[in-house]
């Protein structure tokens, strides 16, 4: 009996030993994967990193900010998406009207000079700001009183054909609203009293009926 109990304990005391050897093995290999294994934030990106960009500040109001202006690859620009007070002879223009006609022989130095005189004689404080020579004809900019402030008025003439863009330089939005108040009227309107001061041609939708 005395032996069997001995032997007894013997095989308990090694069943511990085996244990505590075992639960060491896995204690060490958890601490070896803890300081191996990176920890969450590291895969977060660093400011300082290329890939890391901040989400675009760009809205409809500060692009209306800086509203570009003089001729594009040597064409009249189109009205901006973000500015409905704007009319314009480029057919990309939401807002489109067809270029003018001029009617009897004039070069384009006698046609910006008419359109001078027209400009004065419709608009308030009309004031010039670039008469330029293009390889595409002659390029005339002028400033003149608009309802919130200036609009800016381009014209190009190229023989008897005369493009051209009425746009104002203030968009005008209501918050939170990003869609700006207004609409081309009153720019169509301007167009057409200085069409008919000049006694030109100026196509039309309706005229094609």
């Amino acid at each position: 009996m005395k032996n069997s109990f001995c032997k007894s304990d013997n095989s308990k005391s090694k069943t511990l030993i085996w244990s505590k050897n075992n639960l060491i093995s896995v204690a060490a290999i958890a601490v070896a994967l803890i300081t191996t294994t990176p920890l969450p934030s590291s895969a977060i990106p660093s400011l300082n990193s290329k890939s890391f960009s901040l989400p675009s500040t760009t809205t409809p109001f500060s692009q209306a900010q800086n509203l570009p202006t003089g001729l594009d690859n040597g064409k009249i620009r189109p009205c901006p998406s973000i500015n409905p007070g704007c009319v314009s002879s480029n057919p990309k223009s939401s807002s489109f009207a067809f270029p003018w006609r001029i009617l009897g022989d004039s070069s384009n130095s006698a046609a910006i000079q008419q359109l001078k005189d027209a400009l004065l004689k419709t608009q308030k404080n009309v004031k010039f700001q670039l008469v330029e020579d293009t390889p595409n004809g002659q390029y005339l900019q002028a400033e003149v009183d608009g309802g919130f402030g200036r609009d800016v008025l381009e014209f190009l003439v190229n023989g008897d054909v005369v493009t051209f863009r009425a746009m104002a330089t203030k968009v005008t939005y209501v918050y939170p609203f990003t869609t700006a108040l207004g609409d081309s009227k009153g720019q169509e309107e301007r167009m057409k009293k200085i069409i008919n001061e000049l006694g030109w041609y100026a196509p039309s939708f309706d005229s094609m009926d």
